[in-house]
């Protein structure tokens, strides 16, 4: 036997034991990488490279109409009016153009400047991936006066690309099917998808989108069908997440410029909240860590109402320095930049990193609200004394901050009296819960797991912080025992209203409330005070909500819990048992304190039973108009909002 017969077989390490992932493969092993999760958010990005695609044909001038279809079984079907993907034989791959789209990562006309100068998607995935992800896929293509088709299951096709017919309209038709091997959801919310649509109406003018449901019939027995269409794009767009609002101003402020390297668009106005809304957009990807167009916008609008407002004199009597932040309160914007390369960086890859993107926003700001001011003297003279109450308030906001935070937050010695702590102390491992008034919060209490679940109980209903100064936010008791029990905190030199999470004592924040109406508005309350004025907290993935049973179905010694109508009927079938009719007892939960502490472990605290909800943004600007219509004044909206979505109408009404 020669020596090289009997090396160790870790000295024979060549090529050949290098495992090779193709593409496609490595997209089904790791899906997570490519689509961010595969969950909800995942599945329906799915649906989003599909439509980018074709609203890079349209922002290349050759599409107007994108149509998406969720049919039933949940298949959705995209459809555009573009020129069609092309379908000639790839030099280079030796197949079909549209299989080499299809099947290869990366593949596209997005990557040839000669194509398409910028395109959307978020890291230019593509369809490819969607594929990869999909038990089958159809593309149809409508190009040169003929009809060409494709099939694919999990990204490999089924056969070549063949021609089956003649037509006189163009585009491409895509319609696949998610694999519900891969995902943990395979049901497309209808709501999620509109509210982007909507979005990328707003932020692609000109461009009509529509979707329609084929699994829900309207009143009149057609499928739902909603259209989305903007002609002013920006300025419709801060109008719509501004309309349960009060303005300040006589119309929206609003500037396009396109003949740069960096097109640019913005649309502000200032409402008479307290909050600042500034939505950021590259590539109509919703950049919520912001980056450096929105550091373009900030110093734009700072230099120039800081430059207005000195110059007006309406500041000489305040003896306080006004900062950046003072401009921005109850201020809505939209910045809009379509960058070539984009250099996405931050906790979620959604921050701009491009340098070259800080000066033509910028200089945009700077141009429009100078023109603004001066034709419009009476807005003008409304926002500088906004800024000069926000200033004021801001002092003030300061003094209740330090209140807050004077007790050595984090080290255990200003902790609420109320807070019954864990003895965990790797915030990775503790949880905190949130409880809706001190009778359930005793039960809960009793029913924990003392370890690692910390009980907050709070007090009736928190204050509506849509409406409030932030001074009155943080004098608000129950609001002051969430900051310090969660040992974050408010404020940085730069930004008084940032929060910092580094001392954070909980990745679990988890609302516990009952379920019933007045349980609703109390998680409402929390939840909109978290967006807020935490909303870091919810982009890292920390805030739960609890879900207590709705009922408990009892026969004899038999017992089972329900979260919803259609269990607790079924429960009581079974519990009947074939053909007998002894009475069932049902037992309706409308609050927590109803249920004893062993009753609350075992269906709501339990990790290895409970079901907690994660809170997640799937799209801020949808989020901003809903919280600011559920939270103001104005009640028809708000009425009709809730007669569409509240589940417990049937029950307690």
């Amino acid at each position: 036997m020669s020596d090289e017969m009997k090396a160790p077989a870790v000295a024979k390490y060549t090529a050949d034991n290098i495992q090779s992932l193709e593409g496609m493969e490595h997209v089904r092993m790791r899906p997570a990488m490519y689509i961010g999760d595969i969950g909800t958010r995942g599945l329906h990005h799915l649906v989003y490279e599909v439509v980018d695609n074709s609203i890079d044909e349209a922002l290349a001038g050759y599409a107007n109409e994108i149509k998406v279809t969720i049919n039933e079984g949940n298949s959705v079907t995209v459809e555009d009016n573009g020129r069609g993907i092309p379908v000639d034989m790839h030099k280079k791959e030796g197949v079909s153009a549209l299989q080499v789209v299809m099947t290869k990562i990366g593949a596209g006309g997005k990557f040839d400047k000669g194509s398409y100068k910028v395109s959307g998607g978020l890291h230019g995935v593509g369809v490819s991936c969607v594929n990869a992800l999909s038990t089958l896929l159809k593309a149809e293509v409508y190009r040169d006066g003929k009809i060409y088709v494709q099939e694919y299951s999990i990204g490999k096709p089924l056969y070549p690309v063949k021609e089956i017919g003649t037509t006189d309209k163009r585009g491409t038709i895509v319609t696949f099917q998610p694999d519900a091997s891969i995902f943990d959801v395979t049901e497309y919310n209808r709501e999620t998808l509109a509210s982007r649509l909507r979005e990328l109406s707003f932020l692609n003018k000109g461009i009509k989108l529509s979707l329609t449901d084929m699994r829900t019939l309207d009143d009149n027995g057609q499928p739902m069908h909603e259209d989305f269409y903007s002609e002013k794009g920006l300025e419709e767009f801060v109008r719509y997440v501004d309309e349960n609002r009060t303005s300040m101003i006589q119309k929206i402020i609003h500037m396009e410029r396109t003949d740069g390297e960096i097109p640019v668009e913005v649309a502000m106005t200032y409402n008479d909240s307290f909050n600042e809304n500034i939505h950021s957009y590259v590539n109509n990807i919703n950049t919520h860590e912001g980056g450096t167009h929105l550091q373009g916008f900030r110093r734009g609008l700072t230099t120039t109402l800081k430059n207005y407002a000195e110059k007006s004199g309406m500041l000489e009597k305040l003896k306080i320095e006004i900062s950046g932040d003072d401009f921005r309160e109850g201020l809505t914007a939209v910045v809009s930049v379509k960058v070539q390369e984009p250099q996405f960086e931050g906790q979620t890859k959604t921050k701009l990193g491009n340098k070259e993107a800080v000066a033509p926003v910028s200089q945009v700001v700077s141009e429009m609200l100078e023109a603004y001011l001066e034709e419009n003297p009476n807005d003008a003279k409304a926002i500088v004394n906004k800024v000069i109450i926000a200033a004021q308030a801001r002092i003030a906001a300061k003094k209740a901050r330090e209140m807050v935070q004077r007790k050595g937050v984090g080290t255990g010695g200003g902790l609420p009296g109320k807070l019954a702590d864990c003895s965990e102390k790797d915030p990775v491992k503790s949880e905190l819960f949130l409880v809706e008034g001190d009778s359930a919060g005793g039960t809960a209490k009793q029913g924990r797991d003392r370890n690692f679940q910390a009980i907050l109980p709070l007090r009736g209903k928190i204050l509506n912080v849509e409406k409030a100064m932030q001074h009155r936010i943080l004098e608000n008791e129950e609001i002051k025992n969430i900051y310090t029990a969660l040992g974050v905190y408010i404020g940085t030199e730069e930004d008084s209203k940032a929060l910092n999470i580094a001392k954070l004592r909980y990745h679990k924040i988890v609302i516990m409330c009952d379920a019933d109406v007045d349980g609703s508005h109390i998680e409402t309350l929390i939840l909109t005070f978290f967006f807020r004025h935490m909303k870091e907290l919810i982009e890292h993935g920390y805030i739960y909500i609890a879900t207590p049973p709705l009922y408990l179905v009892k026969k004899g010694s038999k017992q089972e819990y329900a979260w919803n109508e259609e269990q607790r009927d079924r429960l009581i079938q079974e519990l009947k048992g074939a053909g007998q009719e002894s009475s069932v007892n049902v037992q309706r939960y409308k609050g927590l304190g109803e249920m004893n502490a062993e009753q609350l472990w075992e269906t709501t605290l339990n990790p290895d039973k409970r079901t907690l909800r994660r809170v997640t943004i799937e799209n801020a600007a949808e989020c901003d108009h809903i919280f600011s219509m559920l939270m103001g004044d104005d009640v028809p909206p708000r009425r009709a909002f809730i007669e569409a979505n509240a589940k417990y109408a049937k029950i307690d009404v």
